[in-house]
């Protein structure tokens, strides 16, 4: 029994050196850990204070990206309101051209009128279908040619300058394209 009274008392003194020892670093070390608590505690409030901070700045820049992207919105939906506007003056313009072809050459067969609407329809489209800027003003450059070409042969007929019963320049462009 002593072997084991002394075992269980070897035991509880090195339980108590252990706690003594504890004791002595954390003595040792308060001011240390205290400091640190210190530290910790600023580090949070700061961070906290950076993190509000950054809430702000996310806040403003969300503000102003909102704001440039409804200006830019108002601006499409302007230019867009502008481009159906004129595709629509364009339209117009080609069934005044329709008509001026129907009343200079009143013998010509309606699908030949027709015809040259729908070439001039589809040129006004590939203009306004085109991606970049030079394809879009090479299309242009053709529909202008094309609708100058047919008013031309209109008047020429209309003023006896042409002896052709058909707008034979315009339907030549056709042809060519």
């Amino acid at each position: 029994m002593t072997i084991l009274k002394s075992w269980v008392l070897n035991i509880v003194n090195l339980l108590h050196s252990v706690k003594d020892e504890n004791l002595k670093w954390q003595q040792a070390n308060q001011g240390s850990q205290a400091k640190l608590k210190h530290v910790r505690a600023l580090a949070e409030k700061a961070l906290e204070a950076e993190l509000k901070k950054k809430s702000v700045q996310l806040e403003h820049d969300i503000s102003l990206l909102k704001t440039k992207h409804d200006a830019e919105l108002s601006m499409f939906k302007t230019k867009c309101k502008q481009d159906v506007k004129d595709y629509k003056q364009y339209l117009a313009a080609l069934d005044q051209l329709k008509s001026s072809i129907q009343a200079s050459y009143t013998h010509l067969p309606e699908a030949v009128a027709f015809t040259i609407h729908h070439h001039a329809k589809y040129l006004l489209n590939k203009m306004w279908e085109a991606e970049d800027f030079e394809q879009k003003m090479q299309h242009e450059m053709q529909l202008i040619r094309f609708m100058t070409t047919v008013h031309e042969d209109a008047r020429l007929y209309l003023e006896g300058a042409s002896t052709e019963s058909l707008p034979q320049r315009t339907l030549n462009l056709i042809q060519q394209q």
